[in-house]
């Protein structure tokens, strides 16, 4: 991996994180590399869903409007639980305790970026699997794209909307039941139920679709 790469890769991570804790800013001074990491780093931000590259203009977190959300949670609600259901197979008794302390990191998340964070971490352990790249990575551009209006809907000032971190860790407790047992079946259909759950709370608040502040980087010229 030459220089640039590496910076590419470092900075891609640390840009990944705030996006997702809503702080993006300029970062290249920051991280004293030139504009070509930067560039690089974008591009890899674009092909995964977290970023839209505007011509001549910047980078711009990736929005949508409510449709393109329902309709990106039930892809996700149809193809995770068949991720799930291929990953199975090669869970282990070592994959067991694994899945327990990511469970117990998203109980004990605090702030918005981190709890999205730990939960996508969650996801991604029980879904892993050798033989499922492709599928697998269509499933993180799918929640890339739609990371931006769950940390609207988990943000402080949220009001009185009403929260879903208690049922979110119910579910994740039972679906982690199902998956210890080998039940395939009540795996799938309990990933499936979480999933929606989620999309019917994003339906209830078309508001954070109209929401402006989604962060950018502006290129230099």
């Amino acid at each position: 991996m030459t220089h640039d790469q590496a910076a590419s890769a470092r900075i891609a991570a640390e840009l990944r994180s705030r996006i997702i804790q809503g702080t993006l800013e300029e970062i290249a001074e920051e991280f004293g590399v030139s504009r070509l990491p930067i560039r690089e780093t974008l591009r890899i931000l674009e092909s995964s869903g977290l970023v839209t590259l505007v011509a001549s203009t910047g980078a711009w977190v990736s929005t949508l409007d409510l449709d393109e959300c329902r309709e990106i949670y039930l892809m996700r609600e149809r193809l995770e639980p068949l991720l799930l259901r291929m990953a199975m197979p090669t869970h282990t008794a070592e994959s067991f305790i694994e899945f327990e302390a990511c469970a117990q990191r998203v109980e004990v998340a605090i702030e918005p970026g981190e709890f999205l964070e730990r939960d996508h971490d969650f996801h991604r352990a029980l879904m892993a699997g050798p033989t499922t790249i492709r599928l697998h990575d269509t499933v993180d551009h799918l929640w890339n794209l739609t990371h931006y209006y769950r940390r609207q809907l988990l943000a402080p000032n949220a009001g009185t909307r009403r929260s879903r971190r208690e049922d979110i860790f119910a579910e994740h407790r039972m679906i982690l039941r199902a998956v210890v047992d080998g039940d395939i079946e009540s795996a799938e259909a309990m990933m499936a139920l979480h999933i929606r759950h989620t999309r019917k709370l994003v339906e209830l608040y078309p508001e954070v679709f109209t929401h402006s502040g989604a962060g950018g980087y502006k290129r230099s010229r």
